[in-house]
């Protein structure tokens, strides 16, 4: 199976998001709009790039009270957003609540961020008062229990991991794969990055790619590259 890619609209503004929209074209159907984004430019972002017949993957990873988060995760889902990210440290009683409030919003998927591609196993340690020999793979599987326990329909999850998370849950949890890189390309601030090669060969059902194609000097290339690299 070739993982669906999502391009990251990592960007200031809503008008340099749309520009690079229009300019991907049919090369890309799927983005995602993230924190920076969306507190620039609220729901209008997420219409009009829907407006574009692409889906949108909303990564603003609530965690806060289950009333809380139940509020915006409805909102979101009225919003027609494919996906939406809530943190599985949230607990038990929070993803639930997220769950239940897409309510029969059938296309909108609750995915579980697990542990940040940008932590490595020292930081992850020093938060949570653990010691640094702790096993970041049996940390996620244990994340991804808990949110497959509460009904949630994915987790989030480096490339390092995902392979885990697939060979105990298959097809019954999805996995998607933040902070894809192309062979050869930097690292930025990802500890835990993946190359599209590794997202496959993982199992992954999403993948999501930012400057690798958003900074090429020619993105539809390099958005073309990212698809023969996970076929």
């Amino acid at each position: 199976m070739t993982p669906i890619p999502i391009v990251a609209l990592d960007v200031p503004n809503q008008e340099t998001a749309l520009a690079l929209v229009d300019e991907l074209g049919d090369a890309c159907r799927f983005y995602k709009v993230g924190a920076e984004l969306f507190t620039a430019s609220g729901p209008k972002v997420v219409r009009e790039v829907r407006a574009r017949g692409a889906d949108v993957f909303l990564d603003l990873k609530y965690h806060d009270i289950p009333n809380t988060v139940a509020g915006g995760v409805r909102r979101a889902a009225e919003l027609g957003v494919r996906l939406l990210t809530v943190h599985a440290s949230g607990g038990g009683p929070m993803l639930e609540a997220a769950v239940k409030a897409v309510g029969d919003q059938e296309r909108c998927a609750v995915l579980a961020v697990t542990l940040l591609t940008s932590l490595d196993r020292e930081t992850v340690a020093a938060v949570w008062g653990r010691d640094t020999s702790l096993d970041m793979s049996e940390e996620v599987m244990r994340l991804a229990e808990l949110a497959t326990e509460k009904g949630v329909a994915g987790v989030v999850c480096g490339g390092h991991e995902a392979a885990c998370v697939k060979r105990r849950y298959g097809a019954s949890l999805a996995v998607l794969i933040p902070g894809i890189r192309m062979v050869g390309g930097a690292p930025h601030d990802q500890a835990r990055s993946s190359t599209p090669a590794d997202a496959v060969a993982a199992g992954a059902d999403y993948v999501v790619v930012g400057r690798a194609v958003t900074a090429a000097a020619d993105r539809a290339s390099a958005m073309r590259e990212l698809m023969a690299q996970l076929t």
